[in-house]
């Protein structure tokens, strides 16, 4: 069995040779993909050969791609024994971390280990609000809560790298679509505090805020894309249906028809385009059924005390009742339909060690 680290580079600085070194006397074989660094970083390149197995990129292809590259070279040459650890060579990352999260992966060879910061003290705004974003934006997706979603800190088995080479994504998305992937795949996390080291205010990270956190969570907006779509057809069909309605009681059977045409183009939608979901249509499609049959419950019962309790007209009512349902939705379809169950678990300090 070996222990491998991979170390996705752009542009780095000093600390990458020094970290190599360190590793390379702790027993690691050392990767490194140089994801098309400007010609000015091939000195520190240079420095880190002797320590490692460098990997190149002709230009700058992403993180997601560098790590892909990196994983496929060593399921050519590894086992599926082994045991990677994917980290960072800016600083962010000690080689005594990086050994205590391989330990951990040793102890649970099923999961997916995060060495995960703690976000608190002089943590740049930029980093601790993307981190607040991501996570936020995992918990929505998944309802479970990872203290860390952005951590470039993780080991695992190589069985494992088939799933991660399947991952989508070629830039920071690639790391969250990792850990989305885990859940229908049912693969467990286990959380590892590290420390926080944020070094000359962390400006070596090429991490964009506002543009990574919107590709990282794609999966949502493509979600509401899908849900504004098949909400199209539904209020159509609403207002067709409707248009002779003279009591609350045929309003309410229009919204039940509309949704019933409605509620098939979303399941299709969704299990093309969002979820991506392979499997056979029987084997989501009653779980979707049922849950949509809750929601069209729930959501006349929300259309009904609107109109005849609050008195809200019944086109308004219908667009307040969609958007309180929007998330409650999403989240029902992640975690209900269109995934199985994962856990996660955290790890003392006391366990750690």
């Amino acid at each position: 069995m070996t222990n491998y680290v991979l170390i996705p580079s752009y542009c780095p600085d000093a600390h990458l040779t020094g970290l190599l070194q360190e590793l390379s006397k702790a027993g690691f074989a050392c990767v490194v993909v140089d994801d098309g660094s400007s010609p000015e970083y091939q000195e520190i390149f240079m420095a880190a050969e002797p320590y490692c197995t460098m990997l190149c990129h002709p230009h700058n292809l992403g993180k997601g791609a560098a790590l892909r590259t990196g994983l496929e070279w060593i399921r050519r040459h590894g086992s599926a024994e082994d045991i990677i650890v994917t980290a960072d060579g800016d600083g962010q990352h000690t080689a005594d971390d990086i050994l205590r999260c391989a330990q951990i992966s040793q102890r649970f060879p099923k999961a997916l280990v995060l060495g995960c910061r703690s976000f608190d003290g002089s943590v740049p705004a930029h980093n601790r609000l993307g981190n607040q974003i991501t996570a936020g934006m995992f918990q929505l997706l998944t309802g479970r809560k990872l203290s860390d979603t952005q951590t470039g800190l993780r080991a695992f088995r190589g069985a494992l790298i088939p799933m991660m080479l399947a991952a989508k994504g070629d830039r920071y998305e690639y790391e969250m679509n990792v850990l989305l992937d885990c859940i229908p795949a049912g693969i467990p996390y286990q959380e590892v505090p590290i420390r926080t080291i944020y070094e000359d205010g962390n400006r070596s990270s090429h991490f964009h805020v506002l543009r990574d956190s919107l590709l990282i969570c794609r999966q949502l907006l493509k979600f509401a894309a899908s849900s504004a779509a098949s909400f199209c057809v539904d209020y159509s069909l609403f207002l067709l249906f409707s248009l002779p309605a003279v009591s609350a009681a045929q309003v309410l059977y229009a919204n039940v028809a509309a949704r019933i045409f409605s509620a098939t183009f979303n399941y299709e939608l969704n299990r093309r385009c969002v979820f991506v979901d392979q499997s056979r249509r029987q084997t989501t499609w009653w779980k979707y059924a049922l849950l949509a049959g809750f929601i069209l419950c729930l959501n006349t019962a929300i259309l009904s005390l609107m109109i005849e309790v609050l008195g809200i007209s019944r086109y308004a009512a219908k667009l307040l009742t969609e958007a309180v349902l929007f998330f409650f939705s999403w989240a029902l379809q992640k975690n209900a339909v269109f995934s199985r169950p994962a856990n996660v678990r955290r790890i003392s300090d006391h366990e750690a060690q």
